[in-house]
């Protein structure tokens, strides 16, 4: 029974592993076995994500810059597996449970604040905790490193809400500055899912990781014997278990339990149990572990990092692996990072942190039965100093930096000394050791000269010693001595501010030291520096200077400055004002000098004021005064105050408040004045005062403005107020106001200007009847000045223009009641107000009806045309649904030609009834009528116009169709035809219905009518069987159906293959190698035709992929070669014919390189080159040879031809003496070949020396010619990097000489181009051309007799630009060379 639970729990592990690399997402496997023995369930959840954690990161940072809270989430590697296992065994029940939990982890971050400051952030982690799988009775640790700002709080929690187990501890490792969750030691329960939670303001950020907990067969063994029942020992011994069977149950326990538990079984061959499982776990061992590479000796520095490193192959993961320093067992999680355990794939390391000579030994990594060594070799290096501690110059105020590096990290305590007196730490001075312990670095802040000296470095025996040299800051003058202009006896004042206070200063006048003269005052405070002079006298005057020095610093700062003592003269600070003041009453004239010390005059009218009495001179320091008491006219006029270089001068006046007469305001104020509308109003009034007072009328508060009525006359005794053609809006209170510096004066008045009333307010209807109208309104709002005696009431019809009077009521009535009135019938009413000077405007009414309204009748519907004839026609039309208050009297029909716009009655009398026959028509002409109703009140609207109708005689229906007939057929449709029919009037249309052969109902074909005689139908099922018929109509009817004789079925006819190019393919096709040859076709054939593709006359088979389908079929290669050249013929069979369709392609690439190539001297001064053809040239009728050579003291290739097709070449102008290298290249449409180069030198002979004879020589007659262009210059277009050559033949006598220009530059000397002028003909070669050389090139040829210009220009392109030249070429008409 046991073997059958492993053996299905091993097929079920099977399946589960297909479907884990099968990628499912959600697979659940389930078996159960009806005789209850063997009970187990699978089922495993896979969630997988595809975001990372640097993913996870990104979103972080993005989220902190929103304004909104945000959520991120990402999961990955969820797997959930659950197992239970029973077996049942006789009368012995066992029982096994295995738990475990989710296998995965998943993160999450959530953020709270809706923005984060730029310096700050959201928690995160920089190590993550990690899934564990471990057995029950183990320990295990999950660490995480988290960062933030600020520093974020973190927390353990469980999943599934349970609290922490208790053998569950929490701290933090301060040394890898690393969270840890440590569980000791495992039990069944612990197993979960445990988060990591930490937060800060910002947010929170949780990881969560698995943790499985597997059985351990030891321990299910032992809780096994502590449950067992004490009956089942007093049971009879069972059956011993088989070999087999004890070897399963042995593998799980301890070796120790081995002997006992065998005895327990009853099992008696324990020697060859053993046997076996030693055999098993040897067998087992070496397929566990299989070792890639060792482990290596190392040797590292103190301080330094190590690293072993292994690589093997482990078929179980969980496998235990141990390591040992020297035999002891290393314990790695309690190192606190000193050792560090890591796998990547199947290499395996041990890293050890900061080496020292403990660490030296032999380490051994201990897997299964597998045990590897080697060994770790610890350098102890000497102490000292690996830097010179260099000396420092720097500038007063700046920070020193002394720094010095150690071969070794020490922990000896440091010294630093200046001088000899050791530095302590504080705001000045700055020490600080870098993170690796190797880096001194002492920085000295804010120097000053007192700074200066040796610094030292004490650590242990060893010390380093640096000077510091100060600079001293250069005095400057923030402020300098500034000129100054006083007069004399004043105080004179002279500052400046320096940059530094530390300095020694002196003051100097004239040149002259004068710091310790009591004559001056001297003022120093820190950085600011000040010369007081008291009493200025004239000899105060001159340059003073400001000598400043500092120690340690040569330089002398003088800032100067003059200053100016003028003569005193008194000048006036506040000067007399002028005085208005009352008879008898006192004044005082005031003025005052910026010197206390001068004296003055007075003086009244140009006297002396001591001759006048009742006046008093006072002094008082600088102010001077002219006190006067009992003012009379006598003290009136001008008076002037003189002093030393001042004068003042001011007017004494007398002032009396203005006066009107009591008498005169108590008869305004009693009186009021009144005046008609229209009349002038004039309002005059005395008064008395000195001076002549302002004045200012006033009317209900606001001041009178003149105007072309309103006139203001001002006199020195009285004013008067002129209001011409008064109105009675100028009523109210007049006031007038006198107002002088003396005081105020004001006389109150009221004017009344009398007119006709305002108009009454308000009109109300109270009733209106056929008996008759009642109103009623309120009095006028002005009265006009006078009281209103009555009211006048008029009226008019509604649409009149006259007004008739109906009646008049007293003051006191302001209501009435007008019975004459008509029933139905609309009235205007207007009242007007009347007193003594006469009637206001009218109060006019809305339109009053007297009693219920009466209007014309509502619009009657529209008319309905029937019995329509050539000449008569019958309008039917429905009564108005409203009739105005009136019974409708009858009707009134027109008519009117269709888009015409007059309408024309056809009745002289009202019509009573709602049907009139209207006569005298117009055969052929369309006509649209109207209807209008009428009452008491008039005509209404009309009605809308009737459809238009044609005024002739009905129309017959069709008769049946004829020739109803089958067209054409395909998969899908069906074309019919017929003819129209012969009987009745002519169809506007046919109805085709259809009926397929299983239905039993007819379908129409379109949803209106067909217009033609044939139609397609289409949408139809393929093969099935159909039945049509079909109907004539026009408007006079429907005709009789016609049906097809016999069904018609949805295929087409029979018919051979044929193709369907339209131009698509072509039989000609070019590519390049490379590209892919595609080559689609279509055609037509019923039944389809079969396809088949060959190549050169054989079925293809090999690289291409070839795609049929319902009349169309494609043929292609992805990445064609040179050898898919060929003819391509498609073939197409059915069993009606056969067809043929013929492609040929070929397929071009880079041209092969020619071969063999010989060189031969035939001619003197020549070089032939012979070679074999390159296998491509047959096949491309543009293929040709590029024939280069290059002088072999330089490295440059020049082109001797660009086209030629032969497979022999010979090349002139080569130099005697010279020797050539030579160069074949093939060249065709895609580009050029591999060149076939010469591979040694080839010589040109030297010419030999002339055999000489002593005879008379020849002297031909010499024809002088200026030079001339037999053949001229060319267009050349090249490509970049290549040569180009331009040649032309001239003829000239003398020989002419030859220059070439580029543009205005001259070239022909140049180094980079090479020129050639032999037997009239001229050659300029530009090797590899860039865009530079591109340009206008010219050709001077010069003799005595003349010269003669020739022109070409050069263009350079690159690769991608052939089209560009292309089109260049064809549109200028002109020839170019293509290099």
């Amino acid at each position: 029974m046991a073997t059958e639970v492993t053996q299905s729990a091993e097929s079920m592990m099977e399946m589960l592993s297909k479907a884990q690399s099968s990628g499912g997402v959600m697979e659940h496997f389930s078996e159960a076995q009806s005789s209850g023995s063997v009970m187990q369930k699978f089922s495993e959840v896979r969630m997988t994500s595809s975001s990372s954690s640097s993913s996870t990161a990104t979103s972080s940072s993005s989220s902190s810059s929103s304004s909104s809270t945000s959520v991120t989430m990402s999961s990955s590697k969820v797997r959930r597996i659950s197992q239970t296992s029973k077996v049942v065994d006789g009368t012995e029940q066992t029982v096994v449970h295995r738990k475990t939990s989710a296998i995965g982890e998943y993160y999450s971050q959530v953020q709270k604040s809706p923005a984060i400051p730029p310096e700050e952030s959201m928690p995160d982690f920089e190590l993550r905790p990690r899934p564990i799988t471990a057995q029950e009775g183990n320990k295990v640790s999950f660490k995480a490193k988290v960062v933030g700002n600020p520093k974020p709080t973190v927390t353990w929690k469980r999943d599934s809400g349970k609290p922490l187990p208790e053998a569950a501890m929490t701290y933090f490792d301060s040394i890898n500055k690393q969270h840890v969750l440590k569980i000791k030691p495992l039990s069944l329960e612990d197993a979960d899912t445990y988060k990591c939670v930490a937060s800060n303001e910002h947010g929170d950020a949780v990881y969560a990781v698995s943790l499985v907990v597997t059985e351990n067969p030891a321990m299910d063994f032992k809780k096994m014997l502590k449950k067992r029942n004490v009956q089942a020992l007093k049971k009879e011994e069972k059956k011993p278990p088989t070999e087999e069977e004890m070897l399963k149950i042995l593998s799980g326990a301890d070796k120790k339990d081995y002997e006992r538990i065998c005895a327990e079984h009853g099992f008696t061959d324990f020697r060859g149990i053993l046997k076996k499982l030693k055999e098993m776990k040897k067998k087992d061992d070496v397929e566990m572990v299989k070792i890639l590479k060792p482990l290596q000796d190392i040797t590292a520095k103190v301080d330094s990092n190590a690293s072993f490193e292994t690589m093997m192959e482990l078929k179980d993961p969980n496998t235990k692996m141990r390591w040992f320093q020297d035999g002891e067992l290393l314990r790695i999680q309690y190192s606190l990072g000193k050792y560090e355990v890591k796998q990547l794939g199947t290499k395996h390391m041990l890293c050890i942190a900061s080496v020292t000579l403990k660490d030296s030994g032999t380490y051994t990594l201990q897997v299964g039965d597998k045990t590897i060594h080697a060994k770790l070799t610890v350098i102890d290096e000497p102490l000292k100093f690996t830097s010179d501690l260099k000396p420092m110059r720097v500038t007063e105020r700046q920070t020193a930096v002394f720094e010095v590096r150690l071969s070794k990290k020490t922990d000896a305590p440091f010294v630093w000394k200046c001088k000899g007196k050791e530095l302590k730490r504080d705001e000045k001075y700055d020490m600080s050791v870098s993170e690796d312990g190797l880096t001194y670095t002492l920085r000295v802040k804010d120097v000053r000269a007192s700074d200066t000296g040796d610094y030292t470095l004490c650590l242990g025996d060893l010390t380093a010693t640096a000077p510091l040299f100060i600079e001293r800051i250069p005095i400057k003058f923030g402020c300098h001595l500034k000129n100054v202009h006083v007069k004399e006896k004043g105080k004179a004042r002279m500052e400046c501010e320096m940059s530094s206070k530390d300095v020694h200063i002196k003051w100097l006048k004239d040149g002259r030291d004068i710091t310790n003269d009591p004559r001056y005052i001297f003022m120093r405070e820190g950085k600011h520096a000040e010369l007081i002079v008291e009493d200025c006298d004239l000899a105060d005057g001159g340059e003073y200077s400001i000598v400043c020095t500092q120690d340690n610093d040569a330089q002398e700062y003088v800032s100067s400055a003059n200053l100016t003592v003028d003569e005193r003269f008194a000048s006036v600070t506040s000067g007399l004002s002028d005085v208005e003041c009352p008879s008898g009453s006192g004044a005082e004239l005031c003025v005052v000098l910026n010197d206390e010390k001068v004296d003055g005059v007075w003086l009244k009218d140009g006297k002396e004021v001591s001759e006048l009495s009742g006046v008093q001179v006072v002094k008082q320091g600088a102010v001077h005064k002219l006190v006067l008491s009992g003012v009379g006219e006598e003290h009136e006029g001008k008076y002037t105050f003189r002093a030393k270089g001042a004068e003042s001068e001011a007017v004494l006046a007398i002032a009396d408040p203005p006066v009107i007469d009591p008498t005169m305001l108590e008869v305004l104020s009693s009186q009021p004045v009144t005046v008609k509308a229209g009349q002038t109003a004039t309002i005059k009034i005395p008064f008395r005062g000195k001076p002549a007072p302002r004045v200012t009328w006033y009317k209900d508060g606001i001041e009178v403005t003149e105007d072309a009525r309103t006139v203001v006359e001002r006199g020195t005794d009285h004013t008067t107020l002129t209001l011409s053609h008064c109105v009675r809006e100028d009523s109210g209170a007049i006031m007038l106001k006198l107002k002088s510096d003396c005081g105020t004066a004001v006389a109150n008045l009221h004017l009344n200007v009398v007119d006709h009333p305002k108009p009454p307010q308000k009109v109300d209807i109270l009733e209106n009847s056929p008996k008759g109208i009642s109103m009623k309104w309120k009095a006028p709002k002005d009265n006009g000045g006078e009281p209103v005696t009555g009211f006048l009431i008029e009226r008019r019809p509604a649409g009149k223009k006259s007004w008739t009077k109906v009646g008049e009521v007293d003051s006191r009535t302001t209501s009435f009641c007008n019975d004459k009135v008509e029933e139905g019938k609309a009235y205007q009413y207007r009242i007007r107000a009347l007193n003594a000077q006469g009637m206001s405007e009218p109060l006019e009414t809305e339109e009053v009806f007297a009693g219920a309204p009466i209007e014309p009748p509502g619009v009657a519907s529209q008319p309905q045309i029937a019995d329509v004839t050539k000449d008569t026609v019958t309008v039917t039309w429905a009564p108005p649904s409203q009739d105005g208050g009136a019974a409708v009297l009858g009707y009134v029909v027109e008519r009117r030609k269709k888009g015409g716009s007059m309408w024309i009655p056809v009745n002289k009398e009202l019509i009573q009834d709602s049907k009139c026959t209207v006569d005298d028509l117009t055969e052929g002409v369309e006509y649209e009528f109207r209807v209008t109703a009428v009452n008491r009140a008039g005509a209404g609207s009309p009605s809308t116009a009737s459809n238009p109708v044609l005024a002739k005689d009905p129309i017959r229906a069709p008769g049946m169709v004829t020739g109803l007939r089958m067209t054409d057929s395909s998969t899908s449709s069906i074309s019919l035809a017929w003819s129209p029919p012969e009987q009745g009037d002519a169809p506007s249309g046919y109805i085709l219905e259809l009926r397929s052969d299983d239905a039993k109902e007819w379908t129409k074909c379109t949803k209106i009518p067909i217009a033609g005689t044939s139609y397609c139908v289409g949408g139809l099922q393929e093969r099935m069987k159909y039945f049509f018929r079909i109907r004539a109509v026009n408007e006079g009817g429907v005709g009789e159906a016609v049906e097809l004789e016999q069904g018609v079925f949805a295929m087409p006819p029979p018919a051979p293959p044929r193709f369907d190019l339209q131009g698509k393919v072509k039989n000609q096709m070019e590519l390049r190698a490379g590209a892919s040859l595609c080559i689609p076709v279509t055609f037509t054939g019923s039944p389809t035709p079969e396809v088949t593709w060959l190549k050169d006359g054989i079925p293809t088979s090999g690289r291409e992929v070839i795609t049929k389908g319902n009349g169309h079929s494609q043929f292609l290669i992805a990445s064609s070669r040179r050898a898919d050249s060929g003819v391509y013929r498609v073939n197409l069979r059915n069993e009606h014919g056969e067809v043929n369709y013929d492609i040929n392609v070929r397929v071009t690439d880079f041209p092969r390189p020619p071969r063999n190539l010989h060189l031969l001297e035939e001619v003197p001064g020549t070089v032939t080159l012979l070679w074999e053809h390159t296998p491509d040239l047959a096949d491309d009728p543009n293929a040709h040879y590029l024939i280069l050579k290059r002088d072999a003291s330089t490295a440059t290739w020049f082109t001797a031809t660009d086209r030629v097709y032969s497979n022999k070449f010979t090349i002139t102008g080569l130099l005697p003496g010279r020797k050539y290298y030579f160069r074949v290249i093939a060249r065709n449409s895609i580009g050029d070949s591999d060149p076939l180069d010469s591979k040694e030198a080839f010589s040109i002979a030297k010419e030999k020396e002339p055999f000489s004879l002593h005879v008379k020589p020849y002297v031909a007659k010499e024809r002088a010619a200026k030079p001339a262009f037999v053949l001229p210059l060319k267009d050349h277009a090249v490509r970049r990097g290549h040569d180009c050559s331009m040649s032309c033949a001239f003829t000239g006598s003398p020989a002419p000489t030859a220059s070439w220009y580029r543009g205005d530059i001259k070239v022909s000397d140049g180094p980079r181009f090479w020129q050639n002028t032999a037997d009239g003909v001229c050659t300029l070669t530009i090797p590899t051309c860039t865009a530079k050389d591109c340009g206008e090139y010219t050709l001077v040829l010069e003799n005595p007799l003349g010269e003669a210009k020739g022109k070409c220009n050069l263009l350079v392109f690159d690769k991608d630009d052939k089209g560009l030249l292309e089109s260049l070429t064809e549109g200028s008409g002109k020839e170019k060379h293509i290099m």
